[in-house]
C-alpha cells in the first residue's frame, strides 16, 4: 500500500492541538487519553518510516535532518557551550559511545557528571527528547527484580511477575529501531552490578546486541530477551566515595571510562561566571583559591588524591536576589565546600578549618 505525504505546515503541532484541530473527539467514540495515546503511536510509526527513508537518501549524499517532533534542537555547539570541555574531548566521548555503547563518566564531586551524561545524549539525538532517556540511581539494595524482572506482591496477597525499568526501556527502544535511546545510571558503582544485571551482563556488550544473542530470563524461561542495538548506557561514578570498593573487572571490561575534571581554568567557565554577573575580582578569587585547594587535595596522596578534587559546578549557580558577588561566594564556601572539606579531613579538623579560612 502506498502512502502520500503532504506538507501542510512547517510548525510542529502538539498532540493536544492535533486533537482540537481536527475535532477528533466528536468524530470517534474515544476518550481524550485514548486519542492522545493513539495519535502518539501513529506519529511514532510515521516517524520511523520517514527516518528509514532519510537513512536511504544519505547514501546519495543528500543531507536531510531526521524527524524531531516538538523538542528543542540540541547540537554539538550547544553542548560545547553548556559543558566546559573542548572539541577534542567531545569527539572522544561521541566516539566512545558509538563504538562501545556503554560509557562511564568518572570524576570528583561537583564536576557535573550527570549534567554531561544527559547533554551528550541530547547531542547524539539532535534534540532534547526526554522520551528517549531514562535515568535511575543505583544503591546497595537495588536488585535484578527492580532492574529487569521479578515477582512482586499484590493487594490480594499473591505475587505477580512484573517487568523492571530496564526491561521496559528495552521494549520501548525495540519498537522504535530508527532512533537512539539512552539509559543513564547515576552512581553506577554503588550497586552490585553482577546481581543487578544478572544474565544481561553479557548482553550489554557492544558486540552482543540484537536478536541473534537473545537469551531466556531468570523468571521467564519461555521468553527470550535481548538488548537492542539502539540503546546506549551511560553511567556516572564519584571517585571520592570512600564507601565503595574498587570497580570490578566485569564492569571495567564492558564500559569505557571517561574522566570529567574540574574546569576552573576553562574560558567557558569564566565566561559563564561573567554572564551570571559575578564581579571580576570574585572570579579571580574563585579560580585562584579553588586551584590552590585542589593542588593541596591532589598532593595529599595518603588520604585523598586527584579523585577528590572539588569541581566547578558548585559555582555555576546564579547569585540569589539582592545577593552581591562576595556574599554569593561566601555562601557557596560555607554551605557547599566547607562540609565537604570536613568530610575529607574527618580525622584532622584543624586542616579542614585552615583550608576553609584560606578560601575566604
Amino acid at each position: 500500500m502506498g502512502v502520500n505525504w503532504e506538507l501542510v505546515s512547517h510548525t510542529p503541532v502538539e498532540i493536544k492541538n492535533f486533537v482540537k484541530t481536527f475535532d477528533i473527539e466528536n468524530q470517534v467514540d474515544l476518550s481524550s487519553y485514548a486519542i492522545n495515546k493513539t495519535t502518539k503511536k501513529g506519529y511514532e510509526y510515521a516517524e520511523n518510516i520517514l527516518n528509514t527513508e532519510i537513512d536511504r537518501e544519505k547514501d546519495d549524499g543528500r543531507v536531510i535532518s531526521k524527524v524531531v517532533h516538538g523538542n528543542e534542537p540540541y547540537s554539538k555547539d550547544k553542548f560545547l557551550e553548556e559543558v566546559f570541555v573542548n572539541d577534542e574531548k567531545y569527539n572522544e566521548i561521541i566516539y566512545s559511545l558509538k563504538t562501545k555503547k556503554n560509557i562511564i563518566f568518572q570524576g570528583p564531586p561537583g564536576v557535573g557528571k550527570t549534567f554531561v551524561a544527559k547533554r551528550i545524549a541530547y547531542a547524539m539525538m539532535g534534540s532534547k527528547d526526554n522520551d528517549k532517556i531514562e535515568m535511575v540511581q543505583f544503591h546497595q539494595s537495588y536488585s535484578y527484580e527492580d532492574f529487569i524482572q521479578g515477582f512482586r506482591p499484590t493487594e490480594d496477597g499473591t505475587f505477580e511477575l512484573k517487568n523492571g525499568i530496564f526491561y521496559n526501556f528495552c521494549m520501548k527502544a525495540k519498537d522504535n529501531p530508527s532512533n537512539d535511546y539512552f539509559f543513564i545510571i547515576d552512581e553506577i558503582n554503588r550497586g552490585n552490578l553482577s546481581k543487578i544485571f544478572g544474565e544481561l551482563m553479557m548482553l550489554i556488550e557492544s558486540d552482543k546486541r540484537g536478536e541473534e544473542f537473545e537469551i531466556a530470563l531468570t523468571y521467564s524461561e519461555n521468553e527470550k530477551f535481548y538488548v537492542p542495538e539502539n540503546i546506549y548506557i551511560i553511567g556516572t561514578m564519584n571517585t571520592a566515595d570512600r564507601s565503595l570498593a574498587m570497580v570490578d573487572y566485569a564492569l571495567r571490561r564492558r564500559f569505557r571510562f571517561i574522566n570529567v575534571e574540574p574546569a576552573f581554568n576553562s574560558e567557558k567557565f569564566i565566561s559563564h561566571l561573567k554572564k551570571n554577573n559575578i564581579d571580576e575580582h570574585i572570579i579571580e578569587k574563585v579560580i585562584n583559591r579553588m586551584n590552590r585547594l585542589n593542588s593541596k587535595i591532589k598532593d595529599d596522596t595518603r588520604d585523598l588524591g586527584k579523585g577528590y578534587e572539588i569541581g566547578h559546578s558548585y559555582f555555576c549557580t546564579k547569585p540569589l536576589l539582592e545577593e552581591n558577588s562576595e556574599d554569593w561566594y561566601k555562601r557557596i564556601v560555607y554551605l557547599e565546600i566547607k562540609p565537604l572539606l570536613y568530610e575529607y579531613w574527618f580525622d584532622n579538623e584543624e586542616t579542614a578549618k585552615i583550608e576553609v579560612e584560606n578560601l575566604l
